[in-house]
């Protein structure tokens, strides 16, 4: 990166103090029960090797504890938090869907509005239950050619500020499952001058710093918070994040109280352990990796570009409505003319490939390209996609290219979780308060957020993603037949 560091970002505190503890032989008398693989499964142990039971311990004197972190764990934090140029860090062994539900309760009182994007994960809801938050939606573009929700227009804040100034905090994707990102810095200045805190979901945005054609972190604009999977782009294992913290309108004392309601008092080291060498190895290979992810994704958008039917979008759409920048890391490949859906390509990848995507829609399918990648990987992903368009014969999918329909929220998420419910068809839900989420996963969005009245085309939209054999979770019925409504009069 070209840095110069206060902290030795060459060290490793945490897996150098767990390495120095397995050396020291001392016995175990301990949880986990395993004791260091002895007591385990001989075919698991067989397959993974035996030092990553030696591995899992917890919580002791000379490895520190992610509760109270003051030793090996803190020095590891103080050295994530230099890496992203934040004021502190806190290990998470429960995905970034930890950190966000943390950073909603941290910021919002039960009753307290915070402004969210409608196309937010599903840990936001989670997050609004938890809390007690009242969410005040924010429709993000949309681009009608790809069939997919962007970000969010300054202007489009500053009016939703306008009608709603008693907010709390601003909560915004940085950027999303897609790669596109919003205008951030001046997201932030909108919310900063009407005293609300920035709340930033980058999950999909941990390599951000580490090149400069990528958009920029929130942190690095002067966000508040900030949760990021280190494990999806960054290296680490995994279920392993990190919440950062600016620490100029955050208390971080509060801010680990917080993170303790749902924090286990027994972390996985393992995953801390890698958190600690993805932060070492991104401190001094960081800007050289991403060099070559970049490039290596240029190069497989030129190759996708030339099969004929498909069209892997990228920083070409900078411009439009809430498309302020792009991270090209995300291949997102457009399926449309092939008369097929998203969902369709992403099973002949797997079945005729063995390729695996990340995650597919009505229209598009996604490829990731991380540091893990090379030139022979992204070859074999560029030839299985040409195989599967070359031999496509027409027909197929053929679904209209929708927006999914904007809902209105009766109640509150809370509230709405906690109401008394009954069962009806999905068919004759029309009128009724929803109780439960529909969602595809990934990217685990919401269609249908608990609290929202249910319309005729959000039974259709849900109708139209059954029919694209999406993986749909949220609701009680693993089929989404029947859904859940809340039993009282509430409309």
């Amino acid at each position: 990166m070209g840095r110069k560091w206060n902290l030795d970002q060459t060290s490793a505190p945490l897996f150098e103090a767990i390495r120095r503890h397995i050396e020291s032989g001392v016995v175990p008398f301990h949880v986990p029960g395993h004791k260091g693989g002895r007591g385990i499964i001989e075919e698991f142990k067989e397959y993974v090797g035996e030092q990553v039971f030696r591995m899992d311990l917890n919580g002791m004197d000379d490895l520190d504890n992610i509760c109270n972190p003051l030793g090996a764990i803190k020095e590891s934090e103080d050295l994530m938090a230099e890496l992203f140029g934040a004021g502190d860090s806190f290990f998470l062994v429960n995905g970034t869907s930890q950190g966000v539900q943390a950073m909603i309760l941290y910021a919002c009182r039960p009753g307290e509005k915070i402004i969210v994007p409608r196309n937010v994960h599903k840990s936001v809801i989670g997050g609004l239950i938890l809390s007690g938050a009242i969410p005040i939606y924010i429709q993000p573009e949309f681009h009608a050619r790809l069939g997919i929700a962007l970000g969010v227009e300054p202007q489009s804040l500053r009016a939703c500020i306008n009608r709603h100034p008693d907010a709390r905090a601003v909560f915004i994707n940085n950027p999303t499952y897609y790669g596109v990102a919003s205008d951030i810095k001046a997201i932030i200045g909108i919310a900063h001058e009407n005293d609300m805190l920035v709340l930033a979901d980058e999950a999909h945005g941990a390599h951000l710093p580490f090149h400069p054609d990528l958009p920029p972190s929130a942190i690095s604009q002067g966000g508040d918070l900030s949760a990021i999977s280190l494990h999806k782009t960054g290296g680490s294992m995994t279920q392993s994040s990190v919440l950062l913290s600016n620490n100029k309108n955050i208390n971080p004392a509060a801010m680990k109280t917080v993170i303790n309601l749902m924090q286990t008092t027994s972390a996985s080291y393992i995953l801390m352990a890698s958190l600690d060498l993805a932060r070492k190895h991104l401190a001094l290979r960081g800007d050289h990796m991403m060099e070559r992810a970049v490039s290596l994704a240029k190069y497989a958008r030129q190759g996708v570009n030339k099969i004929d039917g498909l069209y892997a979008f990228g920083t070409e759409l900078v411009g439009h409505p809430g498309i302020f920048g792009f991270d090209e890391t995300k291949l997102c490949i457009n399926v449309r003319e092939l008369g097929m859906s998203g969902y369709e390509m992403e099973s002949f990848m797997r079945k005729q490939n063995k390729i695996q995507m990340e995650m597919s829609d009505f229209h598009n399918t996604l490829a990731v390209i991380s540091l893990g990648d090379d030139r022979e990987s992204v070859d074999r992903l560029i030839d299985g996609l040409g195989d599967i368009a070359r031999n496509r014969k027409g027909g197929g999918f053929d679904a209209p290219m929708v927006i999914p329909p904007a809902l209105e929220m009766v109640v509150s998420p809370r509230e709405a979780f906690y109401l008394q419910k009954k069962t009806v068809p999905l068919e004759s839900s029309a009128g009724e308060v929803s109780g439960e989420m529909v969602m595809a996963y990934p990217p685990g969005i919401p269609a249908l957020s608990l609290g929202e009245l249910i319309t005729k085309d959000i039974i259709e939209y849900i109708k139209m993603m059954k029919k694209s054999k999406y993986q749909l979770q949220g609701g009680e019925d693993p089929f989404i037949n029947n859904i859940n409504v809340l039993s009282r009069e509430r409309v």
